[in-house]
């Protein structure tokens, strides 16, 4: 417990010794230095200053006398005096900013705007981020922010689960969905379990979801958001298919890219035509 004490008034930017003194004196209350160094342990060729940087903060009051005394604040007391003393930090670095802001953006602008020179189209086109938790939350974003269409492309939308509560908020706006799985046949046997659980829960709660099996293997996969076929808008979230990269490994590209967006929709729809079946 007093380990843990210790802990949250680390929380509040204290050194290990100033929270453990501290957490001392809310336990004593009004004590002297020497006292307080035999009770912690803190050698006493350091405990004044501890002590005196504690009253620095706020956090003690020194009681003058023969021997001087240190008693704690209150414990609300130390927790607002806590977030002064950092508002306080704050307004003194934002000033220290201010100061140097002429002659930082002076120094180095220059050099952003050479190096942007050089930046190729391609190079503007993606971010990455990696498959898992981040790429999930990607994707959660662009059904948030669907207007009109989602397009999935999955092998088995083994993520679903991670993304359900966006993809039926899209759903419940009124979004159209349409979803690309790859046929069973071409599935390893543990992901045929898992597209069959998300096949029968689409059906079964969304029946609006357009759905749909290729008959060929999926280059790709990934999330397509409002393409536009005149190139103007769209966004997407893919990723490549590396069967010798362990899925921990591997990273998904981002693009606001319209024209890059429309390709993606094209390919969609030529599978989702002329290579896919409404039943597996």
């Amino acid at each position: 417990m007093a380990d843990d004490a210790a802990g949250m008034l680390e929380g509040l930017g204290l050194t290990e010794y100033e929270a453990t003194a501290l957490s001392e004196l809310l336990t004593l209350g009004r004590t002297t230095a020497p006292n307080l160094a035999e009770a912690t342990g803190i050698p006493k060729a350091r405990i004044y200053g501890v002590l005196d940087s504690l009253s620095d903060r706020g956090y003690v009051e020194i009681i003058p006398g023969r021997p001087k005394e240190y008693q704690p604040k209150a414990p609300e007391e130390i927790l607002d005096r806590a977030i002064e003393n950092r508002r306080q930090e704050f307004e003194g670095f934002r000033q220290e900013i201010a100061q140097q802001r002429e002659a930082f953006l002076a120094e180095f602008r220059p050099r952003y705007e050479r190096a942007s020179e050089d930046i190729t189209p391609t190079e503007e086109l993606f971010h990455v981020v990696d498959v898992g938790d981040p790429s999930e939350t990607e994707t959660r974003r662009l059904y948030h922010a669907a207007d009109e269409r989602i397009g999935v492309i999955t092998k088995s939308f083994e993520y679903f689960d991670a993304v359900a509560p966006a993809f039926d908020d899209a759903l419940g706006r009124g979004i159209d969905v349409d979803v690309l799985m790859l046929h069973p046949e071409h599935l390893t046997d543990e992901n045929r379990p898992v597209q069959r659980d998300r096949v029968e829960r689409l059906r079964a709660e969304y029946p609006s979801v357009d759905l749909r099996f290729s008959e060929e293997q999926l280059p790709w996969r990934g999330t397509i958001v409002d393409p536009s076929m005149d190139y103007e808008s769209g966004r997407a979230i893919f990723l490549v298919e590396e069967k010798e990269v362990p899925l921990h490994m591997r990273q998904a590209a981002i693009t606001e890219n319209g024209s890059f967006v429309a390709g993606l929709k094209r390919y969609f729809d030529l599978v989702w035509e002329y290579e896919s079946v409404g039943e597996p």
